[in-house]
């Protein structure tokens, strides 16, 4: 299936900023109300990083209001969201196969670290991976009267399983001493829109949920020991957008131990024009810094 890859990305930007007013202000502020049942400022003081989906607000926004609210309690001066950086490009889907099949990222100009602040390469202007983040920060920070502390959007691309050579991982890590850290991810799209054939595909029911939890939980068990050529691998077999935000985080924050704290799915068979089961297994990640897991 050939994707019109800019549609997408018009429809996704609609389809997120239609339900953020459709929220407002009350139904904002509702959902960061709902999303306390999970407190993650200590984990995110202690070293670790949460990690939330990105699916449209409707069905992800709680778990995204619980980073937020996790960011706001830790009581850190700054926030570093490590982002997925979405192909919405033929050029940028391109660079991203060769480099999962061997090829070298430093043959493409997309090769590096995009983000706030930065010179270069200005891809994640478009991308939609945070813009649920954005509204829940910013009406978070205007219901508490404060500024909040200095928010950092970095976006790798092509990190091709080796964060440690990626352009601008130094500074990044620098950054990260001494701030927290938090991370999106979409950890598996599955069914028929995805290129999953007919036999092969679950409906997001208790069985497919299963078995998106048993997909996620391998993940996490990979990336746990940071083996990162291995992660993306299995990124590629999940179709999990986090081949790069995962192993850089993950390279950044040092040892950690995950777990899932919550599992939803989105469906995707209306924006994929595509029929059913097509969707996307979103799930909230605590990951906790090793020394603290223990």
């Amino acid at each position: 299936m050939k994707l019109d890859l800019e549609r997408l990305r018009r429809e996704i930007h609609a389809l997120y900023n239609g339900e953020l007013a459709q929220l407002g202000e009350r139904g904002t502020l509702a959902v960061l109300d709902a999303a306390r049942q999970w407190d993650f400022a200590s984990t995110l003081r202690d070293g670790g990083v949460v990690v939330f989906p990105h699916t449209n607000p409707f069905d992800s926004g709680l778990h995204t209001a619980a980073a937020v609210n996790g960011c706001l309690d830790s009581g850190a001066d700054r926030v570093i969201v490590i982002s997925v950086l979405h192909a919405f490009t033929q050029e940028m889907e391109d660079a991203r196969i060769r480099v999962a099949a061997g090829d070298d990222p430093a043959n493409y100009p997309f090769w590096g670290i995009q983000g706030s602040g930065l010179a270069g390469r200005d891809e994640w202007r478009g991308d939609h991976a945070l813009l649920c983040f954005r509204h829940f920060w910013a009406a978070e920070t205007k219901r508490r009267g404060i500024k909040g502390p200095d928010l950092i959007e970095r976006y790798p691309y092509l990190a091709g399983g080796k964060p440690e050579r990626l352009p601008g991982i130094d500074e990044l890590a620098r950054l990260a001493e001494n701030a927290v850290i938090v991370s999106t991810a979409d950890s598996l799209h599955h069914g028929i829109g995805y290129g999953d054939t007919p036999e092969q595909s679950y409906e997001p029911d208790d069985e497919g949920l299963a078995f998106a939890r048993r997909t996620i939980e391998e993940g996490i068990e990979i990336l746990s020991r940071g083996d990162y050529p291995g992660y993306m691998r299995h990124c590629l077999r999940a179709k999990s957008d986090a081949r790069d935000a995962g192993t850089v985080f993950r390279y950044v924050a040092g040892p950690l131990q995950g777990r899932i704290v919550d599992l939803k799915y989105s469906d995707a068979t209306e924006l994929y024009r595509q029929p059913a089961p097509t969707w996307v297994a979103a799930a909230l990640v605590e990951w906790q810094a090793a020394q603290s897991a223990n």
